[in-house]
Formats: C-alpha cells, sequence, structure tokens
C-alpha cells in the first residue's frame, strides 16, 4: 500500500485485540494550489518565522504555547504532550454499538480506512469484523488522533472498515438557532403536486463519479490560456431567475424536464448501488 498510515494502533472489542493502522479515506491531491508572488519581481514569498524582539527563527526550536492572560504562556515541548498518554491514545476500544440512524448526519466527519497489519493479527480482525457484520449495527469508540481525542464510528465495508471521526455535541450548531425564524408558510397543495412530480423526474442512482469541479475546470482552462498568453474570457452572467409567478415557473420546469427525458436516448438499466455512505465533509486547511 503506497498511502503512509494516519495511525497506528490496536484494536480492541473486550478481551480480542488486533494491531491495525488507519489511512485517510479522501484526497486532496488533485486541488488547485496558488502561491503568494510579488507581481514587481515574480518571485514567491516566503513567510519567515520571526521574533519581533530578536528577529528571524528556525522553526524547528520553536516549542507550543498556552496563554494564561496577556502576554503569558505555558510552554509545552514535545516530551510534554508524549506525557499525555491515555488508552485512546494506542488503542480504539470499542465501546458500545448503536442503530445508524441514531447518529445524526451533522456529527459524521472524516472517513478513515481501517486495516489491520499484517500477521497474526488478521485473524483476530477477521473475527472483531464478522462479529461486527453479524450485529449490523455502528461500533462506537474512541481515538486520539491529531492531538485530540475524537469519537469514533466504525462500520464494516467489503474486507475492512471504515472509522469515520464523529464532530462532538458542541462542534455543532444546534438547528433551531437558524430554522425557528423560517416563517410558518403553508404551502399550496397544487404547487406540492407539481413539485413532487418534478421530484419524480428527476430521480436517479446516485453516481459519485458524475459530480466534476466547474469551478475547477475553470480555473484550469484559465491556468492554460495564460500560459499560452491568450486572453481570459469572462464567464456569461447567468440568466435572471427572479421568480414572479410560481406555478407558472414549476408547470415550466415540470413541461421542460419532461421534453428532456423524451429526447434523452434510452439506457441499459444500470445494476444496483449499494446505498451511499456518510458524505465526507470537506475541511478548509488553513494555510
Amino acid at each position: 500500500m503506497a498511502a503512509r498510515p494516519t495511525w497506528q494502533g490496536q484494536l480492541k472489542l473486550s478481551l480480542v485485540t488486533c494491531p491495525v493502522a488507519l489511512y485517510t479515506a479522501t484526497s486532496s491531491s488533485s486541488n488547485i494550489s496558488f502561491h503568494l508572488i510579488n507581481p514587481e519581481t515574480n518571485n514567491r514569498i516566503r513567510m519567515v518565522t520571526t521574533d519581533p524582539e530578536t528577529g528571524p527563527v528556525e522553526r524547528s526550536s520553536l516549542v507550543k504555547g498556552y496563554e494564561v492572560s496577556k502576554g503569558e504562556y505555558v510552554l509545552f515541548g514535545d516530551e510534554d504532550f508524549e506525557k499525555v498518554r491515555l488508552e485512546s491514545t494506542r488503542t480504539i476500544s470499542i465501546d458500545k454499538f448503536v442503530d445508524e440512524t441514531e447518529i445524526d448526519r451533522l456529527y459524521w466527519d472524516d472517513p478513515f480506512y481501517v486495516v489491520p497489519e499484517k500477521g497474526v493479527g488478521t485473524e483476530a480482525f477477521a473475527v472483531i469484523r464478522e462479529a461486527m457484520k453479524n450485529a449490523g449495527k455502528i461500533a462506537i469508540g474512541c481515538l486520539v488522533l491529531r492531538g485530540k481525542e475524537r469519537q469514533l464510528a466504525l462500520e464494516v465495508h467489503g474486507k475492512g472498515l471504515v472509522a469515520y471521526t464523529l464532530r462532538a455535541h458542541d462542534e455543532v450548531r444546534q438547528p433551531e438557532e437558524f430554522f425557528d425564524d423560517i416563517p410558518a408558510v403553508k404551502a399550496d397543495k397544487d404547487m406540492v403536486e407539481i413539485a413532487t412530480r418534478l421530484i419524480a423526474q428527476k430521480e436517479a442512482d446516485f453516481d459519485p463519479s458524475e459530480f466534476k469541479d466547474r469551478y475547477d475546470d475553470a480555473l484550469r482552462e484559465m491556468i492554460e490560456a495564460k500560459k499560452k498568453g491568450q486572453g481570459v474570457v469572462e464567464a456569461p452572467e447567468p440568466e435572471d431567475t427572479n421568480v414572479i409567478d410560481l406555478m407558472e415557473a414549476l408547470r415550466a420546469s415540470l413541461k421542460g424536464s419532461a421534453s428532456s427525458a423524451r429526447r434523452a436516448p434510452a439506457k441499459k438499466p444500470a445494476a444496483k448501488k449499494a446505498p451511499a455512505k456518510k458524505p465526507a465533509a470537506k475541511k478548509k486547511k488553513a494555510a
């Protein structure tokens, strides 16, 4: 396996343990990244770690500090973090099993592939995996990952397991903060019926391979144009979609969708896809 593990340790179910490794299940390698450039010299700007009194400092000599009061810090070196030893630092202990529907989708976070280390641990891993498959539930455990203890939801996925980090309760804003101010409007029955028919016409299987980042594609085209010294063509303004007559707009949408369906070539029935797993939320990384 070419990828490097994000974490290595033990997976534990009661007295059964096995060595495992976690690998990030998503990749950002195809994302476009930019550097800061001085347009007068075309030189790339370098960020230099600087002490306001003594000047530039080697990054390798720096330590972390927690501010206890204005301008006063408690310092932490790598050896201090090593002293914080919880069982979850090196062990994923499965504490309980729950139904998938019990976990609000707002709490699902990053996915990781859980893979057994080669050797004697593979048999114990198989036992845990098959027991989880028979239970038909989501396993809940915890793990210290990237300097923070996170709760995990684990489920069987093929020959392995997928572990999703779960957001803590205080990390999720409650929907009432935003939804309580939505006005109570009674939807027109006929309009709802037309909208329901429109939804039925657009029903399809979920296929993540169909998703294309058009903004990313447009950026790549712009990059190629600039490399060739061509002028950049601005994207056309979107059409005005201000809805004046909602009923008429629904009817027109329904008619247009039906026409598109008639023009589309017939497709062979697609093989039944497995239900989609939880979406992996993309995090914005600090620069």
